[in-house]
């Protein structure tokens, strides 16, 4: 006789029964069972393959209630579709399926939960199925009414279950073979643990999201299909990212949330890679990919290779355009879903990612045409047709007279963009209205910085020289913006698509902007240039971040100054930076005491003993202690003026860009970080999709424009 049924009986001897004669005493038992029951309460989870694991995973419970109230709506609930997710996901009830809405995912089993089961090696809790649930909860109820316990079923796979208490129930696996001996599955293998109701199981249930959505911003990520080091996709970083936001939203906006001010921030992530590797080319470059060191040339092909296909200029159209026109497809489906949406719409960028909207952004034409004339002229390669002609342009220079000449010489205004002062000597233009026309087309391409399709050779590649510095100013005398190069100066000649949206605020993450810009050959960024459709720009970047590059220099390239420094989500500085400076600043003062008295000893031991000068030296000394007495405070106090004046120091002039306001922000690193940059290097690249003080910088930003700000102001 096994263990199992050994203890069976001696529960069941152990336990005394009822007399059948006694009626009244069944009757309190049938009472005092029936107020005992209680129906289980149903729980809504869905299924995720992590790890190459099946885990079962909860649904909020806004959400869970939704499904419920849908199940229980009557025969026609197996043909509703219930938007689960803040709307992100949508749950087929008939199918118990749930689909991605703005993504291309696989989608998950759903199951409405009553009965759970976990085994010693499980770290989480399975639901059994919905029919077999039934079937455990009609047992447990008998059990209950009947009061009669030690109760075993089978489920479809075999496996037994027993009821021995409404507190203990546990559930055996077969052991294979185990038949062919004539034991029973009861008697092998360690149980499992069952539970009823979502109650009793430890399982962490998140409360919904606010209905509300205040405004939208569209992600795009860098380079390879993993985000982080965790080898996570785009979207499940973004979906990190989303849940720090409405956490930081319940500490950081408390008032403006229990005023009902705002809602949440939707941030919806645009994949382009997917696209790009299933256009054929990673078969292209598997054929000609040597077979050595295997998973290095894997991860090199789908991952750094991504930088050079955007330097491509067949792949970059591909990149552009995918880019484009899924953030295009997101936002009319998410209007379609959010009709009520009156929010602002702002685009965040990591890496190679915040490159690619970069270009966009430069090469982005207002769609309202409400852009002033002086931008229109920018535009006359990319489209000729909405800016004046080069005879009305003459005209407006009092310069007509010269229309036949360049009508001769075939030049029309993409041609006179090009042409240098000696051409225009050779048609036998004077210097006067050589100077006019070259100034007229030289300014505008300059004010703002011209977008221009860079020439390209025979085979169809794009030439990204640097043009001549003739080409940028009409003269040797005037110098002033020599250096101010085209934005698009180096970009690969692709039409960039529209986006029909105008975004209120660019965010780049650990952004080479500045390299890239660099390396086309920009020198300097005109302060006067600003997106022509977006009004903010931030490049925010982790101080150890090896792929990330400042902007501002390329503004105000002779000045040095320090980023601004992103404060800690908690506020202040972080105690080590704090530790760092107070002790900096220690060693100054010392330092500067320390001069201050061996300069006074210096000049005590230079003065003349002779008795002779004694009368003279007197009248010298009374004349220099005030002097010295006057020197020594400023010596000791170098450092407070310094620090009084550097306060009083007008803000940085760092051009429109940022509307006026500064463009690098800097992180905080952490305390563990400051031992060893170059151990933390690739991590800070990419730390910032669960960087909280990423995150409030962002949410700080968007909600300025809607005049909201923090409860307290971080210092």
């Amino acid at each position: 006789m096994s263990s199992v049924e050994s203890h069976q009986e001696q529960l069941s001897q152990s336990d005394p029964s009822p007399s059948p004669n006694s009626c009244s005493s069944f009757e309190l038992i049938d009472m005092e069972a029936a107020s005992l029951y209680e129906p289980v309460s149903p729980y809504w989870f869905y299924c995720k393959i992590i790890d190459s694991k099946e885990t079962w995973i909860p649904f909020n419970s806004e959400d869970s209630q939704l499904l419920e109230e849908a199940y229980g709506s009557g025969k026609a609930c197996n043909e509703r579709v219930v938007p689960t997710d803040g709307g992100r996901y949508d749950v087929h009830l008939g199918e118990r399926m749930r689909y991605a809405v703005y993504w291309d995912e696989l989608a998950s089993e759903v199951r409405r939960c009553t009965w759970f089961y976990k085994g010693d090696k499980d770290n989480k809790y399975v639901p059994y199925s919905e029919s077999f649930s039934q079937v455990l909860e009609e047992t447990y109820m008998l059990a209950i009414l009947q009061d009669e316990w030690k109760k075993k079923l089978e489920s479809p796979n075999r496996e037994i279950i027993i009821l021995h208490n409404p507190k203990l129930m546990v559930h055996y696996q077969p052991v294979p073979g185990s038949d062919e001996w004539g034991s029973t599955p009861t008697e092998q293998g360690r149980p499992r643990t069952v539970k009823r109701g979502v109650e009793n199981i430890s399982v962490e249930i998140h409360g919904g999201e606010p209905l509300q959505i205040d405004h939208l911003v569209f992600v795009v990520h860098g380079i390879g299909p993993a985000c982080d080091l965790r080898f996570r996709s785009i979207v499940q970083c973004v979906n990190d990212f989303r849940s720090v936001s409405l956490n930081l939203l319940q500490t950081h906006f408390k008032k403006a949330q229990e005023n009902q001010q705002i809602g949440r921030v939707e941030f919806l992530p645009v994949n382009w890679h997917s696209p790009l590797h299933s256009s054929g080319v990673d078969v292209d470059l598997q054929r000609i990919t040597l077979p050595s060191i295997n998973r290095l040339r894997h991860f090199t092909n789908d991952t750094i290779l991504d930088v050079f296909f955007y330097n491509s200029p067949t792949y970059c159209q591909t990149i552009v355009d995918t880019v484009a026109s899924e953030m295009n497809r997101i936002y009319t489906l998410f209007l379609q879903r959010n009709p009520g949406f009156k929010g602002g719409v702002s685009i965040a960028g990591h890496s190679l990612g915040s490159l690619i909207l970069f270009d966009i952004l430069t090469n982005q034409k207002d769609s309202l045409g409400d852009i002033d004339s002086e931008k229109a002229l920018l535009n006359i390669v990319m489209d000729q047709g909405d800016t004046p002609t080069l005879e009305e342009d003459l005209k407006k220079l009092q310069l007509s007279e010269f229309v036949g000449i360049f009508e001769k010489e075939k030049v029309d205004k993409e041609a006179l963009a090009l042409c240098t002062d000696k051409d225009l000597q050779e048609m036998g233009i004077p210097l006067g209205p050589r100077k006019k026309i070259l100034n007229y087309f030289r300014t505008r391409k300059t004010s703002v910085g011209i977008n221009r399709t860079t020439p390209q050779s025979a085979s169809g590649t794009s030439m990204s020289n640097i043009p001549k510095e003739s080409e940028f100013c009409s003269s040797t005398d005037d110098t002033r913006n020599d250096d101010f190069l085209d934005v698009g100066i180096g970009q690969v000649s692709v039409k960039y698509p529209r986006l029909i949206y105008k975004p209120e605020i660019f965010f780049a993450f650990g952004s080479p902007i500045g390299m890239f810009l660099t390396v086309r050959g920009l020198k300097r960024i005109d302060p006067n240039y600003k997106f022509p459709t977006c009004k903010g720009f931030f490049n925010i970047y982790h101080p150890f971040d090896p792929v990330a590059y400042r902007i501002e220099p390329m503004v105000v390239p002779g000045v040095e100054f320090e980023p601004m420094l992103i404060p800690h989500h908690k506020g202040r500085k972080r105690m080590h930076l704090e530790l760092r400076e107070g002790l900096t600043r220690m060693s100054m003062d010392l330092k500067n005491n320390l001069l201050g008295s061996l300069r006074m000893a210096w000049k005590s031991f230079t003065r003349a003993p002779y008795p002779a000068l004694q009368a003279s030296e007197t009248a010298e000394e009374t004349e220099a202690e005030p002097e010295s007495s006057s020197e020594k405070p400023s010596d000791v106090n170098t450092d407070e003026t310094s620090a009084e004046v550097k306060e009083e120091v007008p803000p940085i002039n760092v051009g429109m860009l940022n509307g006026g306001q500064r463009i690098d922000y800097v992180l905080q690193e952490k305390p563990i970080e400051s031992f060893n940059e170059y151990l933390f290097a690739l991590q800070s690249h990419l730390c910032y999709w669960e960087s909280e003080d990423t995150v409030l910088l962002v949410l700080k930003e968007i909600y300025q424009t809607q005049g909201i700000f923090l409860d307290q102001p971080l210092q």
